[in-house]
């Protein structure tokens, strides 16, 4: 898997966000891989752009959105799940992509065995449909934030270290850090663009921020929701 110099990503969010469609997010741990074929994703543009983290500026939980692009952006949110970005543009603009959905495209039964932890029933359909979805699939944690993406050594093989020191048995520690790819579609494939869900005041402007990106026809993608006021 290759994956691009990270001047690659310090572009515009908005030109970035179509030319990730298609592409393939990885993350590897010492449980194994999963990737997801990119299929919706939302543009976040700083100080210009009210919808954003980084709308008022710099701070402990966004930091990582001021950093150079190339790097993973993981959040926790209403105290319920997870989202991953993907850090744009130069250091300072504070710029990112949210990965909306994807295609599992490897690590199937991972990815289910992730998405089964916090429900009773079998789940069916897509896996990675909706931000703390993905997020759940990857794996991706808070731990995450900030990491940047490189290719895997040649002959990088995903699972367990066991840490220096140890010896390897029942009492083995085993560690491994999290490794973050991306690898872009060899061409773009043709996408719509419309509002971001779930969007609340002038950020969620459907007519001046048509910033979600998708690939037509696919069943990951969301359905939109207009933001809802969320009571007290």
């Amino acid at each position: 898997m290759t994956t691009p110099d990270p001047a690659w990503f310090e572009r515009d969010p908005l030109e970035l966000a179509p030319l990730l469609l298609g592409g393939v997010l990885r993350r590897a741990d010492a449980s194994g891989a999963v990737a997801l074929r990119l299929t919706e994703v939302e543009a976040y543009r700083g100080s210009d752009d009210p919808g954003a983290h980084t709308f008022r500026g710099k701070t402990a939980r966004n930091a990582t959105m001021f950093g150079p692009g190339g790097h993973v952006y993981c959040y926790f949110t209403y105290g319920m799940h997870h989202a991953v970005n993907i850090v744009a543009g130069p250091e300072g603009s504070g710029w990112g992509v949210l990965v909306r959905a994807g295609e599992v495209v490897e690590g199937y039964e991972l990815a289910r065995d992730r998405r089964h932890i916090r429900r009773t029933t079998v789940i069916t359909g897509e896996l990675a449909r909706g931000p703390g979805n993905v997020a759940q699939a990857l794996g991706a944690t808070l731990a995450d934030n900030g990491a940047a993406f490189a290719a895997p050594a040649p002959g990088h093989r995903v699972g367990p270290r066991v840490t220096a020191g140890h010896r390897v048995g029942p009492q083995a520690r085993i560690e491994m850090t999290p490794t973050w790819s991306f690898e872009p579609a060899p061409a773009p494939p043709p996408h719509r663009t419309g509002p971001r869900v779930g969007v609340s005041g002038p950020g969620g402007d459907a007519s001046a921020y048509p910033w979600r990106f998708w690939i037509p026809g696919e069943p990951s993608v969301s359905a939109y929701r207009p933001a809802t006021q969320r009571r007290r």
